[in-house]
């Protein structure tokens, strides 16, 4: 093996600025290059896309049309929400979802469907035949009705009406309603897919329809492309970042960067000079982008796409812009590096607190970008699914 090459932060940065933070393309481009838009909370979606348009004016109507299909068509749309990465909801394209489901949802799905077929067996004495009678129902309601909420397909299908007992025999026993769970499964399995919102955009209300099939493919080839895509974005990243992304084994990590040929390459951060990993031929320098301010949603995939972020977001700031269980808050950008927090006040304002000075260019540029944040929201007003201390602090 020849001599290892090296990477330093400051490179990684101009990667982020040149590979993720830049603006242009379309909403299925901008979440290509992304290979993931987190979608745990509905917001997230569209104030990522929103940070990264040329253009961001009708980034609603954009994005819901990537995501829906056209208004009054049962066409699907080019994006696609999959449960799957880490047992987490993510908006993929649709040419990429057969790849992310066979790498990442499939087993996923698997243990949601043990789990819930434990859970109908302990509470309500059903098994698998009976299960299968419902989802059968489901489906056929979808084909006949079209899009429909969870409540008109508990309506349209008796099954989904009864009831389960939990915690039977202790203190806190109760009843649940098992339309939530049934659903829920068989959209992990995608064979239900969530169509638009009852309400707004921001809204978790969502419609039911029956999915486009995906294409089967081989699992193995299936975490190579995924972890080829992830490199051609993210990389360097170390086996740890990779396997903290995908939720997957330290095998299986490995065998997919065997499989594309990653190549080796030292870091600054962390002790010794930990193993990074790039595409074949990617470590060669990148000349920086002009540095450019960004306000980036909470959950948002540049801030999430390592699990070691030193490089780019000083460990003193971790407290205050993440929540207890690892989730990321707002955050400001300047030159591939987070240098603050934002949040959006009662009246609609979007504020933000400095935490690295970069100077008064940058600060002027951060300020600007808020106030084109909240012309963007209008009177809409977004509150993080997952709250951060400082995003508390600063809406208050």
């Amino acid at each position: 093996m020849g001599e290892v090459g090296r990477i330093s932060s400051a490179e990684r940065r101009a990667r982020v600025g040149g590979r993720q933070l830049a603006k242009g393309g379309s909403c299925e481009e901008i979440a290509d290059r992304l290979v993931a838009l987190h979608a745990t909370d509905p917001a997230t979606v569209f104030l990522t896309v929103a940070a990264r348009l040329g253009e961001p004016g009708g980034v609603v109507d954009a994005v819901e049309r990537a995501l829906y299909g056209s208004p009054g068509t049962r066409s699907p749309g080019t994006l696609v929400r999959l449960l799957a990465m880490r047992r987490t909801m993510f908006v993929v394209t649709r040419e990429s979802a057969g790849d992310v489901f066979a790498a990442a949802g499939r087993p996923i799905a698997a243990r949601e469907r043990g789990k819930l077929l434990d859970y109908l067996a302990e509470g309500g004495g059903w098994d698998a035949r009976w299960l299968a009678d419902v989802e059968a129902e489901i489906e056929a309601a979808l084909a006949e009705h079209g899009d429909s909420s969870g409540a008109q397909l508990s309506r349209l299908v008796p099954g989904l009406r009864e009831r389960v007992t939990v915690a039977r025999g202790k203190p806190y026993e109760t009843t649940q309603n098992v339309a939530s769970r049934v659903i829920r499964t068989m959209a992990a399995e995608y064979r239900i897919e969530r169509r638009r919102p009852a309400g707004s955009w921001t809204s978790g209300q969502f419609r039911w329809a029956r999915a486009e099939p995906l294409p089967d493919r081989p699992v193995e080839e299936a975490r190579a492309r995924i972890v080829r895509a992830w490199l051609r974005t993210y990389g360097p990243g170390t086996e740890a970042d990779v396997k903290w992304w995908t939720g997957w084994s330290l095998t299986h990590v490995r065998k997919a960067l065997a499989a594309i040929g990653a190549e080796p390459v030292e870091l600054d951060e962390g002790t010794g000079h930990p193993t990074g990993y790039v595409l074949p031929g990617d470590t060669g320098p990148t000349q920086p982008p002009a540095p450019a301010a960004a306000l980036l949603p909470g959950l948002d995939p540049t801030p999430m796409g390592w699990q070691h972020r030193d490089w780019f977001l000083p460990r003193a700031h971790r407290a205050a812009l993440f929540d207890g269980t690892g989730n990321v808050g707002p955050t400001v950008w300047w030159g591939g590096e987070v240098i603050g927090g934002w949040a959006q006040r009662a009246d609609g304002t979007v504020v933000w607190r400095q935490l690295t000075d970069r100077g008064r260019t940058a600060a002027r540029a951060v300020d600007a970008a808020a106030a084109e944040l909240a012309d963007l929201l209008g009177g809409v007003r977004i509150t993080p699914r997952f709250r951060t201390p400082l995003e508390r602090e600063l809406s208050s």
